[in-house]
């Protein structure tokens, strides 16, 4: 049962946007791997930008300086 995990900041991703991450990281499994639809599992975590980091930044500093 493969399990993919989306980790993405909580900023405006739709219900549609999601829908179509799970579909295509399913749909990436059947084609790559010839894994089961039904038994691959996606989740997708939000992560508030206060607490996702790059290059030793807070993104929600970096957002605010327009980077």
């Amino acid at each position: 049962m493969p399990y993919v995990n989306i980790k993405i900041t909580d900023e405006g991703v739709t219900a549609e946007q999601k829908k179509q991450l799970i579909e295509g990281a399913t749909q990436l499994l059947v084609d790559v791997l010839n894994k089961n639809p039904a038994t691959t599992v996606v989740v997708i975590d939000e992560v508030n930008t206060d607490n996702w980091g790059v290059a030793g930044e807070v993104i929600t500093e970096r957002r605010k300086q327009g980077k």
